[in-house]
């Protein structure tokens, strides 16, 4: 690991618990933003409060473009590490891997922005405003951008989210090393198609318990300092106009103090697909009004003949600038600021370390869902070994907001190189193993891209029947690829073991090498439920909860949420729950029961009490994973703030029920897991 990123990572640990830059440095900040705001006219804060605001030398203010992506690294702008995608860093439910990923793409992402400047280049994806993670909620497996997600569940989404953000903003006490985007606030997955129109209907209690607690910790835990609008309006009114999303709770409840930016074209969307407004001006008045700073389309154009004609003054527009300066002031962008990391450059993208994270992340977020004991293999005994399928595809790799690796490995070539000129590695059928690479790419999902139904494409399912039929003694292994659920029932019929794999990132076919013949022991858990098929899935444009995820539903379920296999095996022991102001702390004993080392993903679930009115029929609320050696043992413990025992209203708010409180510790959820140990409470 280079220098850089050793100081990130040991400030990390120093002071993960500070917000930073400071609530002083974040004051000095604003108060020289409403300097410069105070020698504007409001025809130049007009100019300001657009994706690609011009610059202003006088003021030291260089051009900048607001718009970048880092979802699972820099993308859209040349060469960069491309770790796995999203969904897959969240199935490693490991919280300090996703910190590291953090670290690499921050460093990426400045290195890249100091080169940019000394080339005086200013476009799109040149800033230090990254439009990542994407914390909405994987509700539906149809929906396409659900791969972009960490999953079906809110206090998953929530802790790798936290974590994500503290890595690409930083540690230091004065800048932020790039600024995290919490996007796409609130209430948004799918359908793509309609998003630009679309409208939520929705209780306060869905809002509450479901749709906004990730928003909410990388608020209030992680600062985040931008929050992107969504397209789609909530209760009849546009995201990015919504007063009581913007302003209620964005700022006045949660007390968030960066900026919020619309999604592309959504400051449009509010009068030309929600008919909310007239027209443009009235359309860009209802954004500023709502609490919208920046907009990402034309629509603050009409502002200009606006201001002409005096029906628009200046300090209607003051706020916004200031919110938008003050943001560009903590990255250094604006005067001779000198940042801590003015000396990255084309030496600090994609490096060995960033790639060899990349490995390590890939190999972390494979889940094992099937094995009869083929895997891991003998190499000394596959002499022959068959691919067929999305072997040798690349683009299966990157899945979508992706960068350009400067060396992707598909599987095909990652076994040609570990295995070397002795091997045999051959396209087609039979040898001493089939490896089947099938499932999607994310050309079958992704923006605009939901799918109809959760089927593999059939010619994958008739060649794997063939496979079986014609050798029947055939050593089988699916390796699939995707970015959500997928009906893997006659999958896991035909094969001998199934890897999913999401989509990977470059490191792709070495992970699953290192992982099919066991220098790798599989430890990622789903973080979405797949389930058996399409039968008994709620209409998909129902944002109404039941029936949805693990929470509140347990119908037609195939491989459940927090699922994943090991070629070891563990035991628990000696759960105790004990209540500790207000909450609750349990520690159990974990223990590897089997001959080789691997991680454990221990999971935590609540249970409320049965006449509490609470919905959902658990709640996960901790996780660690654990490495274990054979025979060894380790006890983890967790602590649960009272609020994560609470039942939520029909009003958002949450209370506490009386009565007995159910808790289960194991590698998985209860009623789909063996050795899941439980205790109870009553508060």
């Amino acid at each position: 690991m280079n220098k850089i990123a050793i100081s990130v990572s040991v400030a990390a640990a120093a002071a993960q618990l500070l917000a930073v830059p400071s609530d002083a440095r974040r004051d000095e900040c604003e108060a020289r933003a409403r300097e410069i705001v105070a020698q504007q006219t409001a025809m130049d804060c007009v100019a300001f409060l657009g994706g690609c605001p011009p610059a202003r030398p006088q003021f030291g203010i260089p051009r900048y473009s607001f718009w970048n992506e880092a979802l699972h690294g820099i993308a859209r702008c040349g060469l960069a590490t491309v770790f796995p995608q999203t969904i897959g860093r969240a199935a490693t439910f490991d919280t300090a891997l996703e910190r590291e990923v953090a670290d690499a793409i921050a460093i990426e992402a400045r290195a890249k922005y100091n080169l940019f400047r000394a080339k005086e280049l200013f476009d799109l994806y040149t800033g230090l405003t990254l439009w990542s993670p994407n914390v909405n909620m994987f509700r539906d497996p149809r929906w396409g951008r659900g791969q972009e997600t960490f999953g079906e569940d809110p206090y998953l989404a929530a802790r790798m989210g936290v974590e994500f953000v503290k890595g690409l903003q930083g540690d230091d006490p004065n800048f932020l090393m790039t600024a995290a985007c919490a996007k796409h606030y609130a209430v948004h997955s799918g359908p793509e198609a309609k998003r630009h129109g679309f409208n939520v209907n929705i209780d306060k209690r869905d809002l509450y318990e479901y749709y906004l607690p990730a928003f909410k910790a990388l608020v209030q835990e992680a600062k985040v300092e931008s929050v992107m609008g969504a397209y789609s309006a909530v209760n009849g009114v546009p995201c990015c106009a919504s007063k009581y999303l913007l302003r209620d709770i964005l700022r006045d409840e949660w007390g968030f103090r960066g900026h919020v930016v619309s999604d592309v074209g959504a400051c449009t969307d509010v009068w030309t697909q929600h008919k909310y407004t007239k027209d443009a001006l009235s359309a860009a008045l209802a954004c500023i009004d709502g609490g919208l700073d920046l907009c990402n389309d034309g629509t603050y154009g009409p502002l200009r003949p606006a201001i002409e004609r005096g029906e628009v003054k200046k300090e209607r527009l003051e706020q916004p600038v200031v919110n938008l300066l003050t943001t560009r002031l903590l990255l250094g962008n604006i005067g001779n600021a000198k940042t801590p990391w003015d000396g990255l450059g084309e030496k600090d993208i994609a490096t060995k370390e960033h790639i060899d994270l990349a490995l390590r992340c890939a190999e972390k977020s494979f889940v094992l869902l099937k094995n009869n004991g083929v895997l891991p293999l003998d190499r000394a005994k596959c002499r022959r070994i068959q691919m067929w399928g999305r072997y040798k595809d690349e683009t299966a790799l990157l899945g979508n907001y992706n960068g350009q690796p400067g060396d992707p490995l598909s599987i095909y070539r990652a076994f040609l190189r570990e295995l070397g000129p002795g091997a045999l590695v051959e396209e087609g059928h039979g040898g001493d193993v089939t490896l089947a690479c099938i499932g999607l790419t994310p050309a079958d999902e992704g923006e605009g891209g939901d799918r109809k139904h959760i089927n593999l494409k059939d010619d994958q399912l008739k060649t794997l029947r063939k496979d079986r039929k014609e050798r029947p003694n055939q050593k089988i292994v699916s390796i699939v690829f995707g970015g959500s659920c997928v009906d893997l029932r006659e999958v896991a019929e035909l094969s001998d073991a199934v890897l999913f794999i999401w989509y990977p990132g470059e490191q792709c076919g070495k992970a699953v090498y290192r992982t099919l013949f066991g220098m790798n022991n599989p430890g990622g858990r789903l973080p979405v439920t797949f389930y058996a098929d399409n039968a008994k899935l709620p209409d998909f444009e129902d944002y109404k909860l039941p029936g949805h995820t693990y929470l509140y539903g347990e119908e037609n379920v195939f491989y459940p949420f927090g699922y994943g296999l090991s070629y070891t095996t563990f035991g628990y022991d000696g759960l105790k729950v004990a209540k500790s102001n207000g909450g609750v702390t349990a520690t159990v004993k974990v223990t590897n029961t089997g001959k080789v080392a691997g991680d454990e993903v221990v999971q935590l679930y609540v249970r409320s009490p049965k006449n509490s009115g609470d919905r959902r029929r658990h709640h996960l609320e901790g996780f660690k994973r654990v490495s274990l050696k054979p025979g060894e043992s380790k006890t983890v413990s967790f602590t649960l703030k009272p609020e994560q025992l609470m039942q939520f209203g029909m009003d958002g708010k949450q209370s506490l029920a009386k009565g007995e409180y159910e808790f289960f510790v194991g590698g998985g959820q209860p009623g789909f897991t063996d050795g899941v140990q439980s205790a109870r409470l009553n508060f």
